[in-house]
């Protein structure tokens, strides 16, 4: 099955911009940005690891200034949203949520999560998915008017190599093809249809379990590819609509690969060939990221030099709405690291996006919504409309008429001609007197449309009446 990029498989979608309040369009929007920093790990509290970075509110992030590191200077960076240590999952949510829930109305949206290796990226966007599906089941639940299908599909890109997790068996280097109306397509990637909620986790689950991981010098676990998680969601009204336009979108869950030195990793052999590409990706992204916050005097955007970024074309100043939750970890030994994932949301900042809302037309709905017309039109063919015959009469009665006058204008017509002819032979009887006023009485002309009332239909009663008279 082919999956489109960024919405789902359809006979044509429509995008039209998303409408406001204030006006037939909206404006263009920036790419929102928040910033989680975690708290010391073990392994950085058993080193007697220093903090060196404090949310000082709810939109700024501060380095502090270690005085054995002289190298390091204070700065401030502000983000939409700062989220420190103590701020759980719940509270993150809340940030990207309204990016999340706008596929509910046709308009594609993509959460991920960025940052070095270690700094709680996973963990994040495990907390996010499992959010937003319960947000989504229940907008579900009290939208009774619509009928909602959600359909789900997972990969990874692992050395560049894109994989199914939803089939492990034969998924494997997938290609990316080229579409000219659905975008970037991954061929042969499974699709799965959710029945419900449970099925829905469920499947997220597989795909989660089925992502390369690895250990580490900094994580016992580490996640050694991206992995992204789509879900496609369309709905339209119920049947007892005669509306036959679907709302459709894609929402993306990304958890990235961390950004990792090759020194601090310990890395070797394998491990060190997945850093590589790893750090290859993330530099493309980077620069992609660079180049569209500068606007149009950037020149070429290489979406293609890496397929994470392929894949995401629509996602990084297309048509969706995008959120960056940016990981760091607070440790000074990482401080280079947590600095330069700040450089790269600061940059994220200025993207700027145009969020369309899809709305797709179904053969399927189609063939019901012209059913129900032709349905209509044959019952109206066999019950005759009160209204319709009334139409019927007064076109025939306006027949009528014209010809009614037709044959006035005819009998008029004759009498004037014996007119004519009687004064004729007047003049040459008597072509000094003029013809006396008893011949002219002689002639009479009765002309008269006369409006009737039969029944409550009005007719018109045409009475024509033409004599001729000698009078002794």
């Amino acid at each position: 099955m082919t999956v489109k990029t960024p919405g789902t498989p359809s006979n044509k979608i429509d995008k039209t911009p998303v409408t406001t309040p204030g006006g037939p369009k909206s404006k263009e929007e920036k790419i929102v940005v928040t910033v989680r920093l975690r708290p010391l790990s073990k392994r950085e509290q058993l080193a007697k690891d220093q903090v060196a970075w404090d949310c000082v509110d709810d939109h700024t992030i501060v380095s502090k200034h270690p005085s054995q590191e002289r190298t390091a200077q204070s700065s401030s960076f502000t983000f939409d949203k700062v989220f420190g240590p103590s701020c759980l999952n719940e509270t993150v949510y809340e940030g990207v949520k309204n990016v999340a829930l706008s596929a509910l109305g046709g308009i594609n949206a993509t959460i991920f999560a960025y940052g070095q290796t270690s700094s709680g990226k996973t963990y994040t966007m495990r907390g996010i998915t499992e959010k937003a599906v319960n947000d989504i089941y229940q907008h579900i639940m009290n939208t009774p008017e619509r009928d909602f299908t959600i359909k789900i599909s997972g990969l990874e890109i692992y050395n560049e190599n894109v994989r199914d997790l939803l089939n492990s068996e034969s998924g494997r280097n997938l290609k990316l093809l080229d579409d000219p109306e659905k975008g970037t397509v991954v061929e042969k990637l499974v699709e799965e249809t959710a029945s419900n909620d449970q099925h829905l986790r469920h499947l997220i689950s597989i795909c989660e379990a089925q992502r390369q991981v690895g250990e580490t010098a900094l994580n016992d676990s580490s996640s050694r590819s991206h992995q992204i998680i789509r879900l496609t969601i369309e709905s339209t009204l119920r049947e007892n609509s005669d509306c036959v336009r679907s709302f459709v979108a894609s929402l993306n869950f990304v958890d990235l690969a961390g950004s990792e030195r090759a020194s601090q990793t310990n890395a070797d052999g394998a491990r060190l060939r997945e850093g590589c590409h790893i750090n290859l990706s993330l530099m493309t992204l980077t620069t992609v990221i660079r180049k569209l916050s500068v606007g149009k005097r950037s020149g070429h955007i290489p979406y293609r030099d890496s397929k994470l970024t392929r894949i995401l074309q629509h996602s990084l100043g297309g048509n969706a709405r995008t959120a960056i939750i940016c990981t760091l970890s607070p440790a000074l030994s990482h401080f280079e690291q947590s600095r330069n994932t700040l450089f790269f949301a600061t940059r994220a900042k200025e993207v700027t996006n145009n969020a369309q809302v899809n709305m797709v037309v179904s053969n399927k709905q189609l063939v019901k919504h012209l059913q129900k017309e032709v349905a209509r039109l044959e019952a109206e063919l066999r019950t005759p409309d009160p209204s319709r015959e009334k139409d019927l009469k007064i076109q025939q009665m306006e027949i009528e008429i014209e010809e009614l006058k037709r044959q006035r204008d005819l009998a008029q017509s004759q009498v004037d001609e014996l007119r004519r002819k009687l004064q004729e032979d007047q003049q040459i009887s008597n072509p000094i007197e003029s013809p006396s006023p008893s011949v002219k009485k002689c002639l009479s002309y009765s002309d008269v449309l006369s409006p009737k009332l039969d029944g409550k239909d009005l007719v018109y009663e045409a009475i024509i009446n033409c004599s001729f008279r000698t009078y002794a």
